[in-house]
């Protein structure tokens, strides 16, 4: 067995994927691997995270997984699952495939993001966003790369985002769909109240300063991968740009991104119609 230390992510709240995840942990243990479920605090760091979920159990599996520098597998269980690799119907053969070592990894690429006020700094697999707090008001917002002022613009918020995240809110919010191995980064407006201001790519490595006008009195929140981390003012400053660290995804076949694409999204917009 390749990995001693599993960790094992699920959604509480679905009794499927509670059972995949008891059925996972025995087949686990029984080629002698230790599981722990929500990995975290002071167990033993996990060489593998499994999630049984959607895209959202994943993310919450990524955080882990990024800071223990661990390989992450996602099985779906949610509605569309653009990061997940395996369906539940083939845990059995995912998990053979695992014990095998007959799999590969592939790199994603994460944000590095620093609230400048707070000096907190974060990882981010999609996104990070600055959107208006609560019932507040649209807020002004100024976007800087390497140095120079990319927009200014009054909106629900500002998205930046990952190729990994540019399947997420930012193409709801209408940015572009970009391919994985691509290095760049998507600066998204959400809503902005104007007819000009379009998604902006930009290079992996640039420099992104995202500010709140000071002119002002306003407040926003500042989410790292769909979680609050926190209230911003007028003024304050986040600082974005491509982290060094990548996140390793699990795959046991090679990657069909745009046929993944065409699949998830027409689903998805069959079963919202």
């Amino acid at each position: 067995m390749l990995f001693r230390n599993v960790g094992i992510i699920f959604r509480k709240d679905r009794e499927e994927a509670r059972a995949m995840a008891l059925r996972a942990e025995a087949f686990l243990a029984r080629n002698g691997c230790r599981v722990t479920f929500s990995p975290g605090g002071e167990e033993s760091a996990p060489d593998l995270i499994i999630t049984f979920g959607g895209d959202g159990t994943l993310l919450v599996g990524a955080r882990t997984a990024i800071t223990s520098n661990c390989p992450l597998l996602g099985i779906n269980l949610g509605t569309v699952g653009f990061l997940t690799e395996a369906e539940p119907e083939h845990l059995d053969d995912c998990l053979e495939r695992l014990v095998e070592g007959a799999f590969s990894e592939e790199e994603r690429s994460l944000l590095a993001v620093e609230n400048r006020m707070t000096g907190e700094k974060y990882l981010a697999l999609n996104d990070a966003v600055i959107t208006r707090a609560g019932f507040a008001r649209m807020i002004r917002v100024e976007t800087w790369v390497n140095g120079f002022l990319q927009d200014r613009f009054t909106a629900d918020g500002v998205i930046v985002a990952t190729p990994t995240g540019s399947t997420g809110y930012s193409l709801s919010a209408g940015g572009p769909i970009i391919e994985p191995a691509m290095s760049c980064m998507v600066i998204t407006p959400v809503c902005a109240h104007s007819l000009r201001h379009s998604p902006c790519v930009i290079g992996f490595g640039s420099e992104i300063l995202v500010r709140l006008q000071p002119e002002r009195v306003q407040s926003a929140e500042l989410q790292i991968d769909g979680v609050n981390r926190g209230l911003l003012t007028s003024g304050d400053e986040i600082w974005i740009t491509g982290a060094q660290q990548k996140i390793r995804l699990i795959r046991f076949e090679p990657c069909d991104f745009f046929g993944l694409m065409r699949q998830k999204l027409t689903e998805w917009g069959n079963e919202h119609n």
